[in-house]
């Protein structure tokens, strides 16, 4: 299955309001020549429906799990957040592994190393912002995509400045 990042995206925003689907768009709001009034560019909108309404919640409590659970894959990129967040994490390969061999990245070449990717929503209440990471040859998504997702939303919900990457790699 191929899928872009937008698409999961939109996915991970429409999961986060439990169905509500807003088309996304390139140009938020125009004004038109002669006026001083700005107008909304409409979107497509609807509500997706389950079987049951609980789905939604047991899925995003597992992405909170994620981030916030004991065990969760992610859980270091939400230590002493101010806001809680969802989030999954994921990993691409890149060529195939043979059955009954095992994934050793030290023994391949760099531009075969498995896509690092994770999707993830905030605040986890009320939430204002969706992503999807997609870091080619980066490995696991919580070790590479998530923390580069956490700077994306410190900075869009704190307006927090992203770490640069000389402070990243500091000792």
């Amino acid at each position: 299955m191929l899928t872009t990042p937008l698409q999961l995206a939109v996915a991970t925003a429409t999961l986060s309001v439990r169905g509500q689907f807003k088309q996304p768009r390139v140009v938020f709001a125009m004004e038109e020549e002669g006026f001083n009034e700005m107008s909304l560019v409409s979107t497509h909108q609807e509500t997706l429906s389950l079987k049951q309404e609980s789905y939604w919640d047991a899925v995003i409590g597992g992405m909170k799990a994620v981030i916030h659970g004991a065990r969760g894959t992610a859980r270091k990129v939400g230590l002493r957040s101010p806001y809680y967040f969802a989030g999954k994490t994921g990993t691409a390969q890149v060529i195939t592994i043979k059955q009954n061999e095992r994934y050793n990245a030290k023994r391949i070449a760099k531009k075969f190393h498995d896509h690092a990717l994770f999707v993830a929503f905030a605040p986890l209440d009320e939430p204002r912002i969706a992503l999807a990471i997609i870091v080619e040859n980066g490995g696991g998504g919580s070790k590479t995509a998530a923390p580069i997702a956490k700077q994306v939303m410190d900075y869009y919900l704190l307006r927090k400045p992203p770490l640069s990457v000389a402070t990243q790699n500091a000792p």
